[in-house]
Order: C-alpha cells, then structure tokens, then sequence
C-alpha cells in the first residue's frame, strides 16, 4: 500500500520506540517524513533505516517544549517538503516518570515540565501544523495519549494529567478544524515494550502487569504504529475526536480479572467457591 503517497508528515519522538515505528511505517507507504527528536544521533539513525529502505526523510533535533524550535520545525518541513499532512505527536517527557510520585510527595517542577512537554509541546506542535494544513486542503493528527491518562494510579500523577488533557485537547482540536478536513485522534496505548520500557521493568513487574492484559502477548511499537497509520490514512476518513485504546484489553475488564474474577475462565471447583464468596 502507498496511503501516504504524496504526503509530508512531522512524527515527534521519532528517535526510538513508538515514534520511531510510526515514522518507518509511514515512510514505507509513500511519506516523506520529518523525523523529529531531542536525541539528534537517534533521529539521524531513523532517517538512515528510512533511506535505506528507499524512503524520504529529514532529521531534527529539537526540544518540543522550546516555542521557537518548534516554529523552526515547521518551517523547515515546508522549506523541504512544502508543508505538512499528517502529524504524529509522539514526544514525551518518560525522563521524569521516575521522579514523578503521588501528590504530596510531588516536586511540583517536575509537574511543570512535564507539562511543558507533554501538553504544551503537544498543543505547540499542533498550532504549527494546522495553518499548513488548511492550505494544503486538509489533514490528520495523531496524539499520542496513555492508558494511565484513563484510569488512576498511586504515581505518574504529572504524566497521567498531561495524558487525560491531551485527550480533551484533541476533542477540541477535532470540534474546531473539522470544517477544515482537519481530523484529529488520540491514541492511548497500554504495555508496549519499547527497548526503554524493557530495560526499566524487572520480570516480577512484567508478569504483574501482563496478567492484567486479555490477550497472551505484550504489545509491539509496531502494534501502535499500524493504529496510527490506519488513523492518519484517507481510509479513517470519517474517524475524528476520538480516544482509541490499544492495550490489549487492560482497561476493558473488572478489577478482580486478574485474581480469578472471570469465574467462567476456572476451573469448576474455583469457579464455585469464587461464586460462593462473592459480592456481586
């Protein structure tokens, strides 16, 4: 397939992981992309498996919560490219996750650049990219959100925020431009295991967080990557002001699933004594 055909795209956080997966994926159907991102060595390294797959792209290193790299950002995929269609915010401040604790124990700077980043690099970007697009006819905008901007947590309370807001923050974007042919869609993905997620996470919090899952596998970046391609291509068309999950079904069950609360999945003895204890 070549659904990005004649199409310019800006992927922050392109460097590694998810935003690294997006901007292959999107090049690999026909894009031209702007790999964007704080780590220079690594968007240079995702041009290069771009350009050795026979794909177009150009490297940046900038800081999305910086206002006027940003704008310079812009500029420069219209210099090169002569505009932008589809964006992918995909940047995110995961260097403060470990700093970020549960509300009294909060530095509150870390609070802020958080934001700073997350949010307000999201929002930046996106004022950015809207004027191109409506001279171009039209677009499509992913932002990357997070299941931990769903559901509470005993930490990540900046990071969790700055999610839940980002997905308001499409709605908005999506009630607003649409008249424009501006679509715009948040993505919340669950456990992916990124090369950064696997180094950080010992086996015991593997297995904990994976018997939450439904499914009997982690996720992949390119998981994530097939969702927002799919979003961004002409065959969503109808598709905006959405929050869509991909974190093979953690959200979508009762708190007890991973304790056995799914009765009908034990055996009978369990099943019977599950029922004969329960609540509900």
């Amino acid at each position: 397939m070549e659904r990005f055909k004649g199409k310019v795209a800006v992927v922050t956080g392109a460097g590694a992981g998810i935003g690294k997966a997006c901007a292959l994926a999107i090049a690999r159907e026909g894009g031209r992309v702007v790999v964007a991102d704080i780590d220079g060595p690594a968007a240079i390294a995702c041009t290069a498996q771009i350009a050795a797959e026979a794909g177009q792209a150009l490297a940046v290193a900038m800081d999305i919560a910086d206002a006027q790299a940003v704008a310079e950002l812009f500029q420069t995929a219209k210099r090169r490219f002569g505009g932008v269609d589809v964006l992918v915010n995909n940047a995110s401040a995961m260097h403060l996750t470990p700093h970020d604790r549960a509300i009294l124990d909060l530095d509150v700077a870390v609070w802020d650049k958080t934001m700073a980043t997350n949010l307000r690099g999201t929002l930046l970007c996106c004022r950015q990219a809207i004027p191109q697009m409506i001279t171009r006819g039209g677009g499509a905008i992913v932002n990357m959100s997070s299941c931990q901007g769903l559901s509470g947590d005993t930490a990540l309370t900046s990071y969790a925020a700055s999610k839940a807001a980002m997905n308001m923050l499409s709605a908005s974007l999506a009630t607003q431009y649409g008249h424009a042919k501006i679509r715009c869609n948040a993505v919340a993905p669950g456990l992916i295991m990124t090369e950064r997620l696997f180094a950080k996470l010992d086996e015991c919090m593997q297995r904990h967080l994976h018997r939450h899952q439904l499914l009997p596998h982690v996720g992949r970046p390119e998981d994530v990557a097939a969702l927002v391609a799919f979003l961004l291509s002409d065959e969503a068309a109808f598709i905006t002001g959405q929050v869509l999950c991909i974190d093979g079904g953690m959200l979508s069950h009762v708190p007890t699933y991973a304790d056995g609360g799914n009765s009908a999945a034990l055996p009978a003895g369990d099943a019977a004594e599950a029922a004969a204890t329960s609540h509900w």
